[in-house]
């Protein structure tokens, strides 16, 4: 029985495939840029907010500019040229971007839908402004698969700004400005610097210049990981900050207190002092009050804390420790110090004159006194709640600014919580579990923690710098020797000097210690490559890996070694092969006419992969289509592969830079020498982009785009073959 094709079915397939032709071959725009000012009217001396609002398609979104450009999408860059009218002040700030956590690319990154707005403040020199430079970003939508690049130029002038007064001095250095640095080859995207466009001459003059606070030079919001001064955009308080990243670590500084009531130094003086209420006062009603105000003067006291590390750093202070070696390093000896500390080797104690004095205005009651109760408690108990006080503290430097007071608010919350529901509920306290050795036992798994959380910042330092101390497999192994150690502690086979005889297992202790070897087991693949993705934003990156056996495995699917070396040999050297790889051990070219010249000799078609750095739906491609050992069975044994990256940075030699007719630019890059090739030759600029051509450029088959489908892919690629086999054996006849 044959089935009846209805109009609609008709009319809907028909419309699919109008929409995916239309896709594929259209040069896409889906954002577009405006710039403003913060004033219109100022005088020489004074600061102006330069202001780029970008309004996105719908179904489109922008990666933002202040997530960690190594992690993989493509961070959005301003550069800046110099000139003697002005100065910047501070870094580029992207207003309120959301945050999501990615699988493929292991991290988070930040991103806008709808609209998008970038600040850069600046201070004004001279009356005759002008500001000029240019930007980089990426656009992506999940409809289609699509990421694209773009770049373009920017201006601010006296036609936007009206400036009075008379010249001033820049408050940079002299010194400063001479700075330079000696170009390095990149090994990656991000390591090189933006090119200039060909009408900014003072701006690729200025590009040398790497101290972009202190003059006004190249400022470039990508990170270098080869020095401190990261110049990445980190949005302030004022800003606003309430995402779901920042939702997430209220929760985890409120387990933090929850956690800190569990201690030897806090636990029993829960009922102490609810008691203290509930029988010194005149009556109940005035307890519960009072239990009420000591509650409240612990969340004030610590979030007063939070609030000053907040105003103390600042969000370029946040970026400092968590992005330069030296409070990466003592972050990790400050975590080692609390370790030793909770597992009783000494006590962190502050000088007995503060309590002293503070427990004296305690006694002098009245509701001063139960503020000064509170501060007292405050002080008794740091020696078990610093470390933990410590590491939220530490835990929020690599943020906003916002997030210590944050911290310290939810850590409060859940510390003073007990003490007022207990004096308004008093019958609760007869549910307490007694104190005892559990108190301690509780302690010293939280050293286990400490010790481990501790290697996460010296990994940080050791990343940046290529120290070469922390290697994955090291990282994971120090990880599983320390959970090990403590589920052997939670089972009572591993003992210190002031631990309690442990007699018998709690049931609770038992489902711990499971847990926790549990937690070892899924640490264990992770030595020989697993990715442990529920862990990698703890994790060095799986590169640093020196045995990863995944990796074997994908680049021997469909074959021996042998095998894939004589089905994909290559004619020559790639260029760029030193920091340019294909994936599962696919061997080709990064240069088109190195692949024609290949596929000359070889008698191939070429397969051209239009891919980016920075184009998550490229990763996805690689990963569910490419990996198919029916897919790499033909790339290897079938095709002279050319990958060509629309996104890299790589400054070509002057003498293949050249003038686009599409745009009139000056093509400096090897990205934005085959973006231009991918609009000129095909009227598309969207990645991924598949294209099967002959040595002479000539298009075999229809291009294809974003599809996980592996048997569209399959019959792609055997089309491609089967119109070139056709065409060769016409030219022979």
């Amino acid at each position: 029985m044959t089935r009846r094709i209805t109009p609609k079915q008709l009319l809907t397939t028909w419309l699919f495939f109008m929409m995916a032709f239309v896709v594929q071959a259209q040069v896409l725009k889906p954002a577009t840029w405006s710039y403003d000012v913060s004033k219109k009217e100022m005088a020489v001396g004074e600061e102006v907010e330069l202001i780029f609002n970008v309004k996105i398609d719908k179904d489109w979104y922008l990666y933002s500019s202040d997530f960690d450009p190594d992690l993989g999408p493509m961070v959005t860059t301003f550069s800046f040229a110099k000139h003697p009218s002005y100065e910047l002040v501070g870094k580029i700030k992207p207003v309120n971007p959301k945050k999501k956590y990615d699988e493929l690319w292991e991290g988070e990154y930040t991103y806008f839908v709808g609209t998008a707005q970038f600040r850069q403040k600046i201070r004004v020199l001279q009356p005759d402004l002008q500001v000029k430079g240019e930007y980089e970003y990426q656009v992506c939508t999940d409809l289609t698969g699509q990421c694209i690049p773009f770049d373009d130029t920017f201006t601010f002038s006296n036609s936007q700004i009206k400036v009075s007064g008379t010249a001033a001095k820049p408050t940079t250095q002299p010194e400063a400005k001479a700075a330079t640095q000696q170009p390095q080859e990149p090994t990656k995207q991000q390591d090189a610097a933006p090119a200039q466009v060909p009408d900014l001459a003072t701006a690729a003059a200025a590009s040398a210049d790497t101290d972009t606070a202190a003059a006004p030079a190249i400022a470039a919001t990508t990170n270098d990981n080869d020095t401190p001064e990261t110049i990445s955009a980190i949005p302030d308080a004022a800003e606003g900050t309430a995402d779901e990243g920042l939702w997430a670590f209220l929760l985890i500084a409120f387990g933090s207190g929850l956690l800190a009531l569990l201690t030897p130094c806090v636990f029993p003086m829960v009922p102490m002092t609810v008691s203290f209420f509930t029988n010194s006062s005149g009556s109940r009603a005035q307890g519960i009050l009072k239990a009420l105000v000591y509650g409240l003067s612990i969340i004030a006291i610590y979030t007063l804390v939070g609030t000053i590390v907040a105003r103390l750093f600042g969000a370029d202070g946040a970026n400092f420790l968590s992005t330069h070696w030296l409070p990466n390093v003592l972050f990790f000896l400050i975590f080692i110090v609390f370790a030793m500390s909770f597992f009783g080797m000494f006590e962190i104690t502050l000088p007995s004159s503060w309590l002293t004095k503070i427990d004296a205005k305690a006694d002098q009651g009245g509701w001063i006194g139960v503020f000064f109760m509170a501060f007292t408690l405050v002080l008794v108990s740091f020696s078990c709640t610093g470390p933990i006080v410590g590491s939220i503290l530490v835990a929020s430097a690599g943020g906003e600014t916002i997030r210590p007071i944050v911290g310290m608010f939810g850590f409060s919350l859940a510390f003073a919580l007990p003490f007022s529901l207990f004096a308004v509920f008093p019958s609760w306290l007869s549910s307490l579990p007694k104190s005892g050795g559990w108190l301690n036992s509780v302690k010293v798994v939280l050293g286990f923690i400490e010790l481990a959380l501790a290697l996460k910042f010296l990994s940080v330092a050791d990343q940046v710098y290529h120290w070469g101390l922390l290697d994955r497999e090291v990282y994971l192994a120090l990880w599983i020797v320390i959970f090990t150690l403590m589920g052997f502690y939670l089972l009572g086979k591993l003992k210190f000097s002031h631990d309690s005889e442990v007699k018998y297992i709690s049931v609770p202790r038992l489902f711990f210690a499971i847990i926790t070897f549990g937690f070892v087991v899924y640490l264990i693949p992770g030595l020989f490559g697993a990715p442990l993705k529920a862990l990698s934003g703890y994790l060095p990156p799986q590169t640093t890996q020196d045995f990863d056996i995944n990796k074997i495995v994908r680049q021997n699917a469909g074959g021996s070694t042998a095998v894939v070396a004589a089905s994909n040999e290559l004619c020559e050297t790639p260029k760029y092969g030193d920091f340019l790889q294909l994936p599962h051990g696919l061997q080709g070219y990064f240069d088109l006419e190195q692949a024609k010249k290949c596929a000359a000799e070889q008698g191939k078609p070429i397969f051209i992969d239009f891919t980016g750095h920075g184009c998550v739906n490229c990763r996805e491609m690689e990963q569910n289509v490419w990996s198919d050992p029916a897919v790499l069975k033909r790339l290897r044994e079938n095709y002279v592969i050319a990958a060509l990256y629309v996104d890299d940075r790589t400054e070509l030699p002057e003498s293949e830079q050249y003038v686009s007719p599409y745009d009139g630019k000056l093509k400096k890059t090897i990205g934005r020498k085959y973006a231009d090739y991918q609009i000129t030759k095909f009227n598309v600029n969207a990645q991924p982009y598949y294209v099967l051509m002959d040595e002479n450029e000539n298009v075999l088959v229809k291009p294809t785009a974003y599809d996980l489908n592996v048997n569209n892919f399959v019959k792609f690629l055997d089309a491609g073959v089967e119109a070139y086999n056709n065409k060769h054996q016409m030219a022979g006849k």
